[in-house]
């Protein structure tokens, strides 16, 4: 055997051990970290969901951002704080915490408000006020946008609405690209994520810090499963391209539009939220002062106050 054939053998034996070693990490984190919800089967996808509150109340439909899950609202103390008045369902968007995300489709901002909009059909919910936090923000307006699935108004937090250069964005699609991004995502992706999840986070909540209950309850070792992290390299790869398609959908939105979003962003610029207010005819501003990307943890009281006000209306 020659040293090229050696060195080509350590290295497939390598990989190998490390897909073996990730599989079992993902096998790990799932039995530590249960479903905390239902799940329903729509339109041959399952998807996870909370369903918190009067069933008999207004229905308010939460929308969690990329590489994230439905803890993200149940922390932040969001799904209780509106589940007092109203009744809250948030889901698992596809292929994060515990609902599918199959390969044989491609899961635009559309497709999943369309499987969405069929799963609301199925629970008996019409007419939800629908709250998208980031890349949830785009999935949001594309159920807001349907014919099919009326809508009683939004709120759209931290989202990103108008095309912009974004190296970042290509830098963490590799995992989406086809064969190459598998093997990406089931050797060396989980370790990768692991090394930069602690900044990604100081980042995302600057210029606060990290929530305390955050570091104590959120499944971090959910978000590092080869699937979730494929999930969200596609969502990045789709998030300018989805942005362009979406500006001739804004002036066609009819329904009471409240936008939130931290003035120190430093994931998504707070210009977009201004921008956006321009372009939506009804819609109301609310930029936080001294919050970061996760402005649903900044001041969860008032957009439940905002969400409440559409509810009651």
């Amino acid at each position: 055997m020659t040293t090229a054939e050696t060195v080509l053998l350590v290295a497939a034996l390598l990989l190998a051990l490390l897909a073996v070693g990730n599989v079992a990490f993902s096998k790990l984190a799932e039995w530590r970290n249960p479903p905390i919800g239902k799940l329903l089967e729509c339109d041959g996808v399952v998807l996870h969901y909370v369903d918190r509150g009067d069933p008999a109340a207004p229905c308010v439909v939460l929308l969690h951002g990329n590489g994230s899950m439905i803890q993200d609202f149940t922390i932040s103390g969001l799904v209780d704080l509106l589940a007092r008045t109203n009744r809250v369902v948030c889901f698992d968007r596809p292929g994060f915490g515990y609902s599918q995300r199959p390969r044989l489709r491609i899961w635009t901002a559309a497709a999943q408000a369309a499987l969405l909009a069929k799963a609301l059909n199925q629970l008996g919910i019409r007419n939800p006020v629908v709250l998208g936090h980031s890349w949830g923000a785009l999935v949001a307006i594309a159920l807001a946008v349907r014919k099919d699935y009326p809508t009683q108004g939004l709120v759209l937090a931290s989202g990103y609405y108008f095309p912009t250069g974004r190296l970042d964005v290509w830098l963490m699609s590799g995992p989406a690209i086809p064969v190459l991004g598998d093997l990406v995502s089931y050797t060396v992706a989980p370790i990768v994520s692991w090394a930069v999840l602690p900044g990604a986070l100081r980042k995302i909540f600057a210029p606060r810090s990290v929530p305390q209950t955050f570091r104590n309850e959120f499944p971090a070792s959910l978000v590092l499963r080869p699937t979730q992290l494929r999930a969200a390299a596609e969502e990045s790869a789709l998030l300018i391209p989805t942005a362009t398609q979406f500006q001739a959908y804004y002036p066609a939105i009819g329904e009471r539009v409240q936008i939130f979003h931290g003035t120190e962003d430093q994931v998504i610029e707070f210009r977009q939220a201004q921008d956006l207010h321009q372009a939506l005819p009804r819609s109301d501003l609310h930029l936080v002062p001294n919050a970061g990307h996760m402005v649903t943890y900044a001041d969860p009281a008032a957009i439940v106050e905002v969400v409440n006000s559409m509810t009651n209306s």
